[in-house]
């Protein structure tokens, strides 16, 4: 892959997924590097000169009021780093380690910080190089920035921590450093602060968990269209008409999408002159609750991508002079979280809906009083085989999981740093549970998937739809037909992760 050129201006969700998952190269742009230097010149200056500047010649947070001048300067960046890296529970993982480092790069690229250019150019250098810092998950309460996570992930650069390999074992930065033949960095002014000093932990699991959740979404209306047919509704809910007349831009592209999924279903026009005039919500109101999915994805990536080009330290160096190294150095509040918060409690709150609908179309599909003719719990042989009748349970507990971890973290807080922090976002939290969330819809969708499959296999000859046709055979060709009761727990795992693979949403795609 071509290497990516980072500026701090036009990065995307979706180059922030190649870096992470698919290792694309990292440098910084040329244009980029100029504007940094000309920031870093103005911190030189306030050192040089001992003007008093926050988090220059200043300790951070509470400790404010206390100078720092010459060789402790230099003693403060290691302190900062060490003191802060607290972090504790489980690591984010390789790819939501790798986005947290390209997105702070780009945003201290943006040349607002204060750093050097070769601090961009080794967090560049350990992406390009596979050097993936150890770093917990919990720990931030997301204001200012996520302190702990990004501490951990900056002891790397500078040679101290851990690092983990492909396989998850932990090793010394130093020892991985050398090998990949990084020279660790010596912090100057300014430095720690500015790499510590942001949302970047939280927006790398909220970017990847965003990823996820647009395949998953797609997938969604496709396993829809697949139980509408399986369950002979109607799809006059899914008319154009209709939704024009309420035109919300995720419920017409979902209710577009289970029209092309009907469209020229044997089994639609089969019982196209039953009588029914409508069904239950789970399939007449897919494209308005899918379609409000999808307009809160939408939302989501808007303040992601704002937020990934965004710079998101304290203070900021903003250049007045560059032939004269001058500019002012103005202390904000950037690295507050909340934006991202509440849109990743809305996330969350969103894939709840995803899987929660989807598991009620599960139990229309396994409950003889409501699957329209098919065997109870589509079971060859019901009563000796107890075919999708636990299924369905794990789909409800996954559910109803969701349902605790949508509780929204964002209107949390507490006081931390002696009150100098007393209104946090908690949005490292919010992340943290919406990663949960996004493996149980996963989850439940890839249950859904396996048992309308298996609905499907019982209304033959007749056949759903090109595109269904498509759908059935992607999932066969992980989960066979279940001819008789048999442990499930692996096609589970298969049918997840080809939904993930965007294998199933390649029908509407």
């Amino acid at each position: 892959m071509n290497a990516l050129h980072i500026s701090g201006n036009d990065l995307t969700l979706e180059a922030v997924r190649e870096v992470a998952l698919e290792r694309r190269p990292v440098l910084l742009s040329a244009d980029a590097r100029e504007t940094v230097d000309q920031a870093r010149a103005v911190v030189d200056d306030i050192v040089s000169s001992n003007t008093l500047a926050y988090a220059i010649t200043t300790g951070v947070g509470k400790l404010s009021d206390v100078r720092i001048a010459g060789e402790q300067i230099r003693e403060l960046q290691v302190n900062l780093l060490r003191s802060h890296a607290v972090g504790i529970g489980e690591p984010l993982s390789v790819a939501e380690t790798r986005a947290m480092m390209l997105l702070r790069a780009n945003s201290l690229a943006k040349g607002f910080s204060g750093v050097r250019a070769v601090v961009i150019d080794t967090l560049c250098e350990m992406l390009n190089r596979g050097v993936t810092p150890f770093v917990p998950s919990q720990g931030s309460v997301g204001a200012s920035g996520d302190l702990a996570p990004l501490a951990h992930l900056a002891l790397a650069l500078i040679g101290e921590g851990e690092c983990v390999d492909a396989g998850g074992a932990r090793i010394t930065s130093a020892d991985v450093l050398k090998r990949a033949q990084i020279k660790p960095l010596v912090l100057e002014a300014k430095e720690s602060i500015s790499l510590i000093n942001g949302t970047q932990g939280m927006l790398a699991v909220g970017t990847l968990a965003l990823l996820a959740a647009e395949t998953l979404v797609d997938s969604a209306d496709v396993l829809g269209g697949l139980c509408c047919d399986a369950l002979k509704g109607t799809d006059a809910a899914f008319d154009e008409r209709i939704h024009k007349a309420r035109p919300h831009n995720g419920q017409m592209k979902t209710a577009a999408n289970l029209r092309k999924m009907l469209e020229g279903s044997q089994i639609r026009e089969s019982h196209r002159e039953c009588g029914r005039v409508q069904d239950a919500y789970s399939l007449r109101c897919i494209p308005q609750v899918h379609g409000a999915v999808r307009d809160t994805l939408a939302h989501c990536r808007e303040v992601f991508e704002i937020e990934a080009n965004s710079a998101v330290d304290n203070p900021l160096v903003f250049i007045t002079d560059a032939k004269n190294s001058e500019g002012d150095v103005i202390s904000g509040g950037n690295f507050h979280g909340e934006p991202l918060a509440f849109a990743l409690d809305f996330l969350g709150i969103a894939l709840s809906a995803l899987a929660g609908i989807s598991e009620r179309r599960i139990e229309r599909l396994v409950n003889p009083a409501l699957s329209e003719g098919l065997p109870p719990f589509l079971a060859q042989g019901a009563g000796l085989n107890s075919g999708f009748m636990m299924p369905q349970v794990t789909a409800a507990a996954l559910v109803s999981e969701n349902k605790v971890l949508a509780h929204p973290a964002s209107v949390d807080s507490i006081t931390t740093s002696g009150n100098k922090e007393d209104y946090v976002s908690m949005g490292m939290t919010a992340a943290n549970k919406l990663r949960r969330i996004v493996e149980n819809t996963r989850n439940v969708l890839a249950i859904e998937a396996m048992a309308v499959a298996q609905a499907l296999d019982f209304l033959s000859p007749l056949k759903s739809s090109i595109r269904g046709q498509a759908a059935h055979s992607a999932i066969r060709s992980v989960c066979p037909t279940m001819e008789k009761d048999r442990v499930m727990y692996k096609d589970f795992t298969r049918l997840a992760e080809l939904i993930a693979s965007g294998k199933v949403a390649e029908a509407i795609r």
